[in-house]
Order: C-alpha cells, then sequence, then structure tokens
C-alpha cells in the first residue's frame, strides 16, 4: 500500500511539472508577434509606404526642373570660298572645333490647376491606401483570434475528453475486478473495454486537430512555432453598446465604407484632372549657356579663327489646345460616370454592412442566450452523473446507463464550450464592423 501511494505522488508531480513547462502563448503576446512578422501586414506596410512616396510634392510637377547639357563637335572638310571678285579661294582639311554647356530651368506657371487637382488626388490615394492598411490589419486581427479561440476550445474539448477517458479507465478497470470476482459477466467488461478504446480514439483525433490548429496559427504569426504550447481559455465578453449606437459606429468607422468614400473623392479629382486640359498653360524656360568654336584655315580669310560667347536666356511659353479631336471632352464624360458608378458602390456597400449588422448582431444576442441555456444543462447533466455515477458503484443502474450519463456530460460541455467561443468570434465581428476591434485590450 505505501508503494501504491508513492507511485501515485510521482505521477501526480510528473503531470504536474509537464504542465509547468508547458510555454503559454497569452493572447497580447500572440498580438504582439502577429503585428511584427506577419507577411500581409508586412506587405500593406510597404504598399503604404510607396502611397506615401507617390503623394510627395516630387511627384506633383511641382518643382521646376533644371539640367546640365554640354558637347563637343569636331569637323574635317574641305572648302570653296567664290568672293564678288572672283578670286576663287579653297582650302583642304579646314578644322572646325566648336563646344557648348549651359544650365537649364524650366517651370510651369500654369496649367490650369491640373497638377493642384492631381496633388490632392495623390493624397487621397495614400488615405486609401491608409484604409486599406488598417483593413487587412483588422482581418488580421480577425484571422488571429478566430485560431487563437479555436486552439482554446479544441483544447478544452481534449480536458473534457481526457477526462472522460479517465473516467471510463477507472469503470474498465472496476468491470475487470468485478469480472475477476464473479460479480458481473464478460459482457460488462468488454463493453468497458470497447468504451476505452473509443474514448482514446476520440482523444487522439482531438489532439490531431489541436496540433493541426496551432500550426494554422503559425501562418497568422509569421513564424514558425512549435507546437508544445498552452493558449489562455478563459473568454471575456465586452459590453457592447445598444444597436443603434453600434449601427452609428459602423456607419461612421467601417474600413470598406471610408474606402468607397475615398474612392468618390478620388473620382471628383479625375473629373477635375481631365477638365483642367481645356485651360492654357504658361511656363517659363531659362538657361546660362557657354558656347566656343575654333576655325583653322577658313577658306574664308575674313571668316574669325575662334568664336566665344557666354550668357543668360530667358523665355515665356504659352499653349493652349483648341481642339484635340474630342480626346479630352471624352475623358471628362467617362470620368463623371465612373464617379456615378463609385457613388452606386458606396450605397451598396452600405447596404451590405448595415444588413451584416443586423444579422451579426442578432447572431450575436441569440449565443449568449445559447451560453446561458448551455450552462444549465451542463449542472442539469453533471448533477446526473454524479447520482448516477454513486448509483453505478452501489451497484444499482447497469453500465449502459451509467455510459449514458458520461456522454450526456461530455456533450453538455462541448455544447457549452463550443457556445462560449462562437459568441466569442461574433463578438470580434461585430467589433470589426463597427471599426473598434483595433482598440480592444486583449
Amino acid at each position: 500500500m505505501k508503494f501504491n501511494k508513492t507511485s501515485i505522488l510521482i505521477v501526480v508531480f510528473l503531470s504536474t511539472l509537464q504542465g509547468f513547462s508547458q510555454e503559454i502563448l497569452t493572447k497580447k503576446e500572440a498580438l504582439k508577434i502577429t503585428l511584427e512578422n506577419n507577411f500581409g501586414i508586412k506587405i500593406a506596410n510597404n504598399n503604404l509606404a510607396i502611397a506615401k512616396n507617390n503623394s510627395s510634392i516630387y511627384n506633383t510637377r511641382f518643382l521646376p526642373t533644371a539640367g546640365i547639357s554640354s558637347g563637343a563637335n569636331y569637323s574635317r572638310n574641305n572648302q570653296t570660298v567664290t568672293p564678288q571678285d572672283g578670286d576663287l579661294r579653297s582650302t583642304n582639311g579646314a578644322v572646325t572645333k566648336s563646344y557648348n554647356a549651359s544650365l537649364n530651368l524650366n517651370y510651369i506657371l500654369y496649367d490650369g490647376l491640373g497638377r493642384k487637382y492631381n496633388y490632392q488626388q495623390l493624397k487621397e490615394t495614400y488615405n486609401l491606401t491608409e484604409l486599406q492598411a488598417k483593413e487587412t490589419i483588422e482581418n488580421t486581427y480577425l484571422q488571429l483570434f478566430t485560431s487563437y479561440f479555436q486552439i482554446a476550445r479544441l483544447s478544452e474539448n481534449t480536458n473534457n475528453l481526457s477526462e472522460a477517458l479517465t473516467i471510463s479507465k477507472r469503470r474498465l478497470q472496476r468491470a475487470k475486478y468485478q469480472y475477476d470476482y464473479g460479480q458481473s459477466t464478460k459482457l460488462e467488461f468488454l463493453n468497458a473495454e470497447v468504451d476505452v478504446n473509443n474514448d482514446s480514439i476520440s482523444l487522439i483525433s482531438a489532439r490531431q486537430q489541436l496540433n493541426n490548429a496551432k500550426r494554422g496559427l503559425n501562418i497568422v504569426l509569421g513564424i514558425e512555432k512549435e507546437v508544445n504550447y498552452r493558449v489562455e481559455t478563459d473568454v471575456d465578453f465586452i459590453k457592447i453598446m445598444n444597436f443603434e449606437d453600434l449601427q452609428m459606429k459602423t456607419l461612421a468607422n467601417n474600413s470598406l465604407l471610408k474606402q468607397n468614400e475615398k474612392n468618390v473623392a478620388i473620382s471628383k479629382f479625375n473629373i477635375k484632372i481631365n477638365k483642367a486640359n481645356y485651360i492654357p498653360s504658361l511656363g517659363l524656360n531659362t538657361s546660362y549657356g557657354w558656347n566656343k568654336s575654333n576655325n583653322e584655315n577658313p577658306a574664308n580669310p575674313f571668316s574669325p579663327a575662334s568664336v566665344s560667347s557666354t550668357g543668360l536666356n530667358a523665355g515665356l511659353s504659352f499653349s493652349w489646345s483648341l481642339f484635340d479631336g474630342g480626346s479630352t471632352k471624352t475623358r471628362v464624360a467617362n470620368a463623371k460616370i465612373a464617379l456615378d458608378n463609385q457613388q452606386i458602390l458606396l450605397e451598396q456597400q452600405r447596404t451590405i454592412i448595415q444588413n451584416n449588422l443586423k444579422n451579426t448582431w442578432e447572431n450575436y444576442n441569440n449565443q449568449l442566450f445559447i451560453i446561458g441555456a448551455q450552462e444549465k444543462n451542463v449542472s442539469t447533466t453533471k448533477n446526473n452523473f454524479d447520482r448516477t455515477e454513486e448509483r453505478y458503484k452501489l451497484g444499482q443502474v447497469i453500465s449502459i446507463e451509467f455510459r449514458q450519463a458520461q456522454i450526456n456530460l461530455i456533450n453538455a460541455k462541448t455544447a457549452l464550450n463550443n457556445a462560449k467561443f462562437d459568441a466569442k468570434l461574433i463578438e470580434l465581428q461585430l467589433l470589426q464592423l463597427s471599426g473598434d476591434i483595433l482598440n480592444v485590450n486583449f
């Protein structure tokens, strides 16, 4: 008897040690890892950097252009000159060398406000990319916690199955003793053995699903992490405002709606940009240059042997397309149609989101009710199982009744567990619709 107690203590100690040795991946830690390593978030940040570069003043034609040009020419020609006195002069191999260099500056003084509208459109495009990045992060939040709570759900279900297997093993041991001492038939023992095997298979399958879910979470985290860790299984629900306030917040902050609004603004600027082609443009160009040429052995003795000049040149250019074949008119007409399409898409998106919000809100409240009902079921089935177990030990109920009470308890616990995590995921969907998911303190 002393040996048995010692063995039990060793097993309990090793089990406790194994539990403490498992790393706990908290929700905050998982979120931190995801924000740093998730592939989709990295791409979204890169796209945002590109949009920021595109919206800078260097991409708007508001700044002048400057350049340096230079060149050198060499020519060797045979020249014949016939002056008015008729005295023909010829030179073979007359060499001419010329050099030039200039600094050029060009600036558009006025282009019908086209570059102004283009700059404003680029700013709106950057804001749109910002909203797209925000949507990517929101979707990643939802994906992360869907995977995380799925692991928590499977962990709880696995624990329930492990507990059920322990009960079935105790029942098998009892049936074996009873059969060995002639107090029951072998059928009781065989039924208990089958139930142990079935519970073992269910537990192995649940553990496999749990490990698969953990590997799936690795993709969201953006890292390779061993599956021998645990997660937090507690679920805290957030007190969500009433439906009217939630609807107002959704219409004001939903990422998809905000993106559609930006697309409408971009389309409006596109009309103005195209209309700017109807207006004339005025440009300024200046240059400071140096030129030099050397003439060796010219046929004309009056030609200068060397000429050099430096100076500043400046000028204004005016252009106005009176008629371009109707291409500007076509672009303006198409831009107006594109704007109309964006406004239609905005109304469509608003209707879809409002409908999704109503459905999700109703599902959420129904799920909260189901949690309450399932909690009562667990309490009832637990009470029934405890009583059945006591009567089973006294031999007042057969093993089939005991097994049914055990199955009822497992099913009730599993149903409550599923209802709890389903409600949490629906709550996250509500927070995403209302644009609040990034503000939740997990």
